[in-house]
């Protein structure tokens, strides 16, 4: 049993970081990363779940919705940047849980982690083929179903079937040409990520500015629609219930965490790319929020493209704007494949990063290990990740995807928080470049948020959570645990 919970000191884990340091290209800013931060979060989120949960849950409170999403984050957010401060690792969470909760937790919260980042970056990408095979459509290039689509689909109650195509190309290509990218380098990759924010930043700031003078505001009343008698279908319920589901609009700022060894000044710099980046995005899912539900009544928004419907309504209502609504539409699936792209981008990013840092430790095979000696990138892990992304985007439907990363990624949240009061308490004396403020306070809340929408998560999907933990428990046991690195210190040590 002490096997399973030994530590890893900071002093150590600083160690290993320093041995590092020439292997990795220090090349980002703070001002890269709060870029990247936007990139992985404005997704889906805003262009697809916003109207969906105003729609079935919230009403025009869907604000209240992000804003109570958005506090788990922000309490998880101060977590990650004490930890991104003082352990300026590439394992985040795990490398964070290895300092705290001991080796077991570590390796329960890593193969969370590849949850969260692995299924993600293929569930955006199956987004982005639906928003690209469309706006190929607009300009009369037809792609055929059975190119696009995934060859099986899920039905509840039904199980799987087959649907008759053969692979979803578009998913495949977009993460083949990102893989590509991060093989090639983190600064190259930064670059493009800047590119593809401005794109989806300007077309949203366009939506949010064209919008507010087409606000009726008998939309927003009432503002917290009355409960129909079922938890979660409006009402205060509702609030809770849609800030489960537009959660999913927030993952992405603690992958920003992994790539602290090639930060100039981690200390300085990762907090504010983290704090900064989900500061400016609660504003503009507030924002975008708060004028679509003006625009269009809350019901009339459960639809594929909400922002679409909502420009479209506000051409009908201002007169100067019909001339600029034969545009919109393209504009918005642009900025739509901008925002997914870099999603992608990012997670692709996160994931081979944390088998790195597994790999050092012994837990998974020492070729994850390898870094590219020209472009200084984990390239194995970067390739292997980026295949088995592929594989599953073109062959799995976007649904049963969606569903495995919220509860991963809400798992990782709570583990950090509670290794930020732990770890106040085993090594108090530690060097911390920032701190969270008001410890255990704003920990404990951190983690209640997180849990509450943990338990408003399907049943299905938590069973999938024990599956995946279970896969996970046999590789460790069978692998991790006789090959660790601290082990075998801890061996060498003790023959002394």
């Amino acid at each position: 049993m002490n096997q399973l919970f030994r530590r890893k000191s900071v002093t150590i884990l600083l160690a290993e970081a320093k041995s590092d340091e020439h292997k990795f290209n220090r090349a980002l800013t703070a001002r890269n990363l709060i870029a990247l931060g936007i990139g992985a979060i404005i997704g889906t989120g805003i262009f697809v779940l916003t109207g969906t949960a105003a729609a079935n849950y919230a009403g025009p409170s869907i604000i209240l919705s992000f804003l109570f999403s958005a506090l788990g984050c922000v309490f998880a957010g101060l977590c990650y940047a004490e930890f991104a401060s003082m352990i300026p690792i590439a394992g985040s969470a795990y490398t964070y849980a290895y300092a705290t909760l001991g080796e077991f937790l570590a390796w329960i919260i890593g193969w969370d982690l590849i949850l969260e980042y692995l299924f993600a970056s293929s569930t955006v990408s199956v987004g982005w083929s639906g928003y690209f095979v469309s706006l190929m459509k607009d300009f009369h290039i037809i792609i055929p179903h059975e190119l696009c689509s995934a060859p099986f689909n899920h039905v509840i109650g039904q199980g799987w079937e087959r649907t008759g195509s053969i692979l979803n190309f578009p998913a495949v290509a977009l993460v083949i040409l990102i893989t590509a990218l991060l093989v090639i380098g983190i600064k190259e990759s930064s670059k493009f990520n800047n590119v593809i924010v401005l794109i989806k930043l300007t077309v949203i700031l366009l939506f949010i500015g064209f919008g507010i003078s087409s606000i009726n505001v008998d939309n927003w009343t009432p503002f917290i629609p009355e409960n129909t008698g079922v938890f979660g279908a409006f009402g205060i319920s509702g609030i809770f219930a849609g800030a489960g589901v537009i959660f999913f609009a927030y993952i992405g700022f603690d992958a920003l965490s992994t790539a602290a060894q090639e930060t100039k000044n981690p200390a300085r710099d990762m907090p504010k790319g983290i704090l900064w980046s989900l500061v400016i995005c609660t504003v503009l899912y507030v924002a975008v929020a708060g004028v679509m539900t003006g625009i269009v009544n809350y019901k009339e928004l459960n639809v594929p493209a909400p922002i679409a419907l909502a420009i479209d309504r506000a051409g009908d209502i201002q007169v100067w704007l019909r001339p600029y609504i034969k545009m919109s539409g393209i504009l918005i699936k642009v900025g739509a494949l901008a925002g997914l792209s870099s999603v992608v981008l990012v997670m692709l990013m996160a994931q081979p990063r944390i088998f790195y840092t597994m790999a050092k430790d012994g837990l998974l095979p020492p070729a994850f290990t390898v870094v590219h000696k020209k472009y200084k990138t984990p390239y194995i892990t970067t390739i292997v990740t980026g295949a088995f992304a592929a594989l599953i985007a073109g062959i799995f439907p976007i649904g049963v995807l969606g569903e495995l990363v919220s509860i991963g990624t809400l798992l990782a949240f709570v583990i950090v928080c509670a290794g930020i009061i732990i770890l106040r308490k085993t090594d108090p004396d530690a060097i911390r470049p920032f701190k969270t403020p008001f410890v255990p306070l704003f920990p404990i809340l951190g983690m209640g948020i997180c849990l509450v929408q943990m338990a408003a998560l399907p049943l299905d999907t938590w069973l999938r959570l024990i599956i995946w933990m279970a896969i996970g428990m046999v590789i460790y046991f069978s692998y991790g645990k006789r090959k660790s690195k601290l082990l075998a210190d801890q061996i060498k040590n003790s023959e002394k």
